[in-house]
């Protein structure tokens, strides 16, 4: 497996990091960037792994670290400035990755994926072609009347949505009522018995880990599909 390259992504006044994992034998000709979640940058083992499994399954993977990650601040910066950070590493994957600009896709981990639907919504021009949610923060655990979700309709882009059963940041039957109302509706892939980062309540590393390659496959067969309607 080859290492990722970096790419350095200029923001106003500073800079951040991109790491670029090249598609492998089989390439799907795709681009997949994930932006990671509030906790934890793109090296944390989560975005770790599946930037190695996703770009071993095919695509071109991108993961960067948010402003605030690369400056080893712990508190994430507000919405505003979390998307323009989103939005200056797709203009410079667009331009510098190759199969990104035929086929790209944005997502990210919890509130990278939120970050991704907020450009999204907000720009139908957005040159993508979908949109891969791991872990939907609908809510702030145990307030559910916190919704994250008027912006949602507004994507119309495809969207794949892959939401363990027992998430405390939305549960799978709140995000099926808004999907809905959308147009394409999304494709949700529902996780038995996961978490937000979808472990399974009891220590099982056998069936963990066939949960892990379940959705990992799934992303690389999902945006298989989607380039080819």
């Amino acid at each position: 497996m080859k290492n990722p390259s970096e790419l350095t992504i200029e923001l106003a006044g500073s800079s951040t990091t991109a790491l670029v994992y090249p598609a492998g034998h089989h390439p799907i000709g795709a681009t997949l960037i994930l932006g990671h979640g509030a906790g934890a940058g793109q090296r944390s083992a989560f975005m770790v792994e599946f930037a190695q499994a996703l770009s071993a399954l095919g695509l071109d993977l991108v993961t960067f670290n948010f402003l605030y990650t690369e400056q080893r601040r712990r508190i994430p910066d507000r919405a505003p400035a979390l998307e323009a950070c989103y939005r200056a590493v797709v203009h410079a994957v667009r331009c510098r990755v190759a199969s990104a600009a035929h086929h790209l896709f944005i997502g990210g981990k919890s509130m990278g994926g939120r970050i991704a639907t907020h450009i999204a919504a907000a720009d139908a021009d957005l040159p993508i072609d979908g949109l891969v949610l791991l872990g939907y923060p609908l809510h702030p655990p145990g307030r559910p009347d916190q919704r994250r979700d008027k912006h949602l309709p507004s994507i119309h882009r495809p969207m794949l949505v892959v939401q363990g059963s027992r998430d405390a940041f939305g549960l799978p039957v709140e995000l099926q009522a808004i999907f809905a109302t959308m147009t394409p509706p999304p494709t949700l892939d529902v996780i038995p018995d996961g978490d937000h980062s979808f472990k399974l309540p009891r220590r099982n590393p056998l069936a963990q880990a066939e949960i892990v390659t379940h959705v990992q496959h799934a992303i690389a067969d999902w945006i298989a599909s989607t380039i080819r309607t």
